[in-house]
C-alpha cells in the first residue's frame, strides 16, 4: 500500500503494477523471493487474491450487494469472479470470443449478460452459460430497463434503408425475443448501404439509464448529439446537439436530473435536463477519447464528477469545477468502477494485475476491508518522503559529461522525467567523483567560502551608525546576534522614546565617571581593545594634587593583568612546607667576614656586591709519589688483608 498522491486529498494505491510493461512470471517470482526480506516489501499484503489476468483486463463490475467483483479480460478471453468475503477468487470461465462490456442483471453474480466481440450475447449463470443470441450488427454498449426487463444494445451502422438512422436493439427477457429497434439519428453512411455500413459508419457509442428516478434513456452518437427515449411512451422525447466530437460517455447523476457526457476530444459536458446550457464544462487535458464518468458524493454531501481516459483519473468538484484529486497510474485504463458508500476505486487497465485506489476523504473503506482505514490512520502519522528524495535531475549533456549516457533504459537507477533524468544519488556522486577526483577540495574550498561570505554577512548587517554612544548600539546588536536575529530597528533602537539617547550630545555615557567604572570594570575606555588604562578614575578624585611631581613618581605604579612576570626559583624547604623564593638581594646572608664588611657601608641600592681578598694561608702541598714495588700502606684498611693473622 503506497501513498500515490500526497496532495490536500490522498490517494493511495491498494493495488496495482508499479510498472509499465509486466514482467515474465519466472522474472517475478525470482525477484519477489530476493525481495522477500527487503524493508519496503516487509509491510505489502494483496487485498484480492488472484486479481489479475494473463495479459490485459477489458471491464469490471462491483454486484449491488457489494459481495461479489466480476471482471472480464484476456488472453485467453474469460472473466472472474472474487468474492468479497473470502477475498479471493471465486471461479474463472472462458468464453468463445473476447469480451466487449457486460452487466449484472441481479444483485449478485448469478445473472449476468456479456456483448462479445463478435456480435453475439451470451446469458451466464453459475453453472454456466445459459443461452446465447445473435445480433445484427456489433454492439457498442450495454444498458437494462428493470421495469420492463428489456436489455438495450447499441449497435454501429444505419438501417438498410440508408435513411441515416442507426438502431438500439431491445431484446424483452421475460418473452424471450427482440423488439422493435429504437431510431437514432447517427448521420448517412459515406461508403454506400449495408448493414454494416462502412469504416466511417455512424453508431450509437453509450447508452445511460435513469433507473431509480424518471427512467429516461440517454444515447450518444458519433455526430455529437444525446437523444433521449422515454420507455413508456417508446419514442423520442428530446435531442441534445452541438457537442465538440463524438459523445463517448454518459451518467446519470442519483436524483436523474444532471447528465454528464463526455466526447472524443477529452471534453466534459455537466448538464441540468431543465437547461440546454452546460453547467460545467472541463477538458480533461489528454486529448483522449473520455470512457468514464461517474456521479458520486463524499460523507459530507459534497457532488463531485469522476471523469476517466486511457491516461488519467480526474475527480471534479461538480459545483465550482475545480480539480479535487487525480490519479495517474502506469498502464493504460479500459474501465474504472467505483464500490457504492466507500472511497475505493477499481480499474480495468491493459496491464496484468488490476488496480485499486482507496481515497480517504471519498468515503470510508468498504465493509469487506475495513482494516484499510486503520493502515491509513497509521501512514497519516509517518513521516512521508518525496518521490525522487534520493535522486539528482541531470540532463542529457551532464548525463554525457559524467560517462552516464549508456544507461538509459537499462536500468531503474535513471528514471526518465520531461527533458530529463532523475539519477540515483549514490551513482551520481560515484560517477561525479570519477569523472573529478579533486571535487573533495572544490567542494571545502566552497564551504569555506560559503561560511565566510554568511559571516561577513552577518558583520554588515548587524552594524548600525548613530551619532553619539556608538557602543551602546554595537553592544545592543550583538546581542540580538548572539540569540540569532538581527533586527536595527528593534528594541531601544527603533524606541521613539530613546531617540536622543543616540543623537543629543548630552546624553553621552560617561566613560570616566565612577559610576560606569563600578558597573563595568572590566570595559576598555579609550584606545585600542586589550590595553590596560593608566588612569584610576577612583584613585584620581581622592588625590591631593598639591604634592610634589618626586612624590608622584615614588608611587609604585599598578602592574596590568596582562604584563606578565617570569620567575624561576629554587627552595630547599621541606616537603609539604612553605616554599618561599626571595630575590638574590634579599636573601638573609651569613655572618662572616663579608657580611662584616658589607655592614660598615652605607649600601645603595637593591643589591651589594663586595669582593674579599683571598686568605693568605699556604695551599696545603700534595703528598710524595709513592716509590715503585713498597706497599701501600697509608693508614687504610685493606679489604683483601685477613687481620686476625696478625694476632
Amino acid at each position: 500500500m503506497k501513498l500515490t498522491n500526497p496532495g490536500a486529498v490522498p490517494v493511495y494505491t491498494v493495488a496495482g503494477p508499479s510498472t509499465a510493461r509486466p514482467l515474465p512470471d519466472w522474472l517475478a517470482r525470482r525477484r519477489k523471493r530476493s525481495s522477500k526480506y527487503d524493508p519496503e516489501n516487509l509491510n505489502n499484503f494483496e487485498l484480492l487474491q488472484e486479481f489479475e489476468f494473463e495479459e490485459a483486463s477489458n471491464c469490471i463490475r462491483v454486484s449491488e450487494d457489494g459481495n461479489w467483483i466480476m471482471s472480464s479480460g484476456t488472453y485467453k478471453p474469460q472473466f472472474h469472479v472474487h468474492s468479497t468475503a473470502e477475498l479471493s477468487l471465486s471461479f474463472a470461465r472462458h468464453t468463445k470470443s473476447e469480451n466487449t462490456t457486460f452487466m449484472l442483471l441481479s444483485s449478485d453474480y448469478t445473472k449476468s449478460v456479456h456483448l462479445q466481440n463478435d456480435r453475439s450475447l451470451e446469458f451466464h449463470t453459475p453453472m454456466g452459460c445459459h443461452y446465447d443470441v445473435r445480433l445484427p450488427r456489433f454492439g457498442r454498449d450495454l444498458a437494462y430497463l428493470r421495469q420492463s426487463t428489456e436489455v438495450l444494445v447499441p449497435a454501429v451502422g444505419v438501417s438498410s434503408d440508408g435513411s441515416g438512422f442507426g438502431d438500439v436493439f431491445r431484446l424483452d427477457l421475460e418473452r424471450g425475443q427482440f423488439l422493435r429497434p429504437w431510431q437514432v439519428d447517427v448521420g448517412e453512411d459515406d461508403a454506400g448501404v449495408g448493414l454494416q455500413g462502412g469504416i466511417h459508419a455512424g453508431a450509437v457509442n453509450v447508452a445511460a439509464v435513469a433507473e431509480r428516478t424518471h427512467g429516461l434513456c440517454a444515447f450518444g452518437t458519433t455526430i455529437g448529439t444525446v437523444e433521449f427515449f422515454d420507455p413508456r411512451s417508446k419514442g423520442r422525447v428530446a435531442v441534445l446537439g452541438n457537442q465538440d466530437g463524438e459523445v463517448t460517455a454518459l451518467d446519470y447523476s442519483n436524483d436523474g436530473l444532471s447528465l454528464a457526457l463526455g466526447t472524443s476530444t477529452g471534453q466534459i459536458r455537466v448538464f441540468d435536463l431543465r437547461n440546454p446550457r452546460p453547467l460545467m464544462k472541463k477538458d480533461q487535458g489528454m486529448g483522449l477519447p473520455i470512457k468514464k464518468l461517474i456521479h458520486m458524493r463524499t460523507p459530507t454531501e459534497e457532488r463531485k464528477l469522476l471523469s476517466a481516459d486511457k491516461r488519467i483519473i480526474k475527480i471534479w468538484d461538480e459545483h465550482s469545477g475545480d480539480l479535487w484529486t487525480s490519479i495517474e497510474p502506469m498502464v493504460d485504463l479500459n474501465d474504472v468502477v467505483h464500490v457504492p458508500d466507500s472511497g475505493m476505486l477499481l480499474t480495468a487497465n491493459e496491464g496484468k494485475h488490476m488496480h485499486s485506489f482507496f481515497i480517504p476523504n471519498l468515503g470510508l473503506a468498504p465493509k469487506w476491508c475495513t482494516f484499510l482505514d486503520n493502515l491509513v490512520h497509521e501512514m497519516e502519522n509517518e513521516t512521508q518522503t518525496e518521490t525522487y528524495d534520493n535522486y539528482k535531475f541531470l540532463t542529457l549533456p551532464e548525463l554525457r559529461e559524467l560517462s552516464l549516457d549508456h544507461l538509459i533504459g537499462k536500468t531503474n537507477l535513471l528514471r526518465p522525467y520531461m527533458h530529463g533524468y532523475f539519477a540515483h544519488a549514490k551513482l551520481y556522486d560515484q560517477a561525479r567523483l570519477i569523472a573529478n577526483p579533486y571535487i573533495w577540495e572544490e567542494e571545502r574550498a566552497k564551504r569555506v567560502k560559503e561560511k565566510l561570505e554568511k559571516e561577513r554577512s552577518s558583520r554588515i548587517r548587524g552594524t548600525k551608525k548613530v551619532k553619539v554612544n556608538q557602543k551602546l548600539a554595537d553592544k545592543v546588536l550583538q546581542r540580538q546576534e548572539n540569540r540569532g536575529k538581527v533586527d536595527p530597528e528593534a528594541g531601544i533602537l527603533g524606541d521613539e522614546r530613546f531617540a536622543k539617547l543616540f543623537e543629543d550630545e548630552e546624553f553621552k555615557v560617561d566613560e570616566l565617571s565612577r559610576e560606569f567604572r563600578s558597573l563595568n570594570p572590566s570595559t576598555v575606555v579609550g584606545g585600542k581593545p586589550g590595553q590596560q588604562q593608566d588612569i584610576d578614575m577612583a584613585d584620581a578624585n581622592s588625590t591631593d594634587f598639591s604634592g610634589s611631581e618626586s612624590e608622584e613618581e615614588e608611587k609604585p605604579k599598578k602592574k596590568s593583568k596582562d604584563e606578565v612576570v617570569m620567575q624561576v626559583s629554587s627552595s630547599t624547604a621541606p616537603r609539604g612546607g612553605k616554599i618561599k623564593d626571595l630575590a638574590f638581594g634579599d636573601r638573609t646572608q651569613k655572618d662572616t667576614r663579608e657580611s662584616r664588611l658589607a655592614g660598615k657601608k652605607e649600601i645603595v641600592g637593591e643589591q651589594a656586591i663586595t669582593f674579599v681578598p683571598e686568605s693568605k694561608k699556604k695551599k696545603q702541598e700534595p703528598p710524595p709519589p709513592r716509590p715503585e714495588g713498597k706497599r701501600r700502606d697509608d693508614g687504610r684498611r685493606s679489604a683483601s688483608s685477613n687481620v686476625f693473622r696478625k694476632m
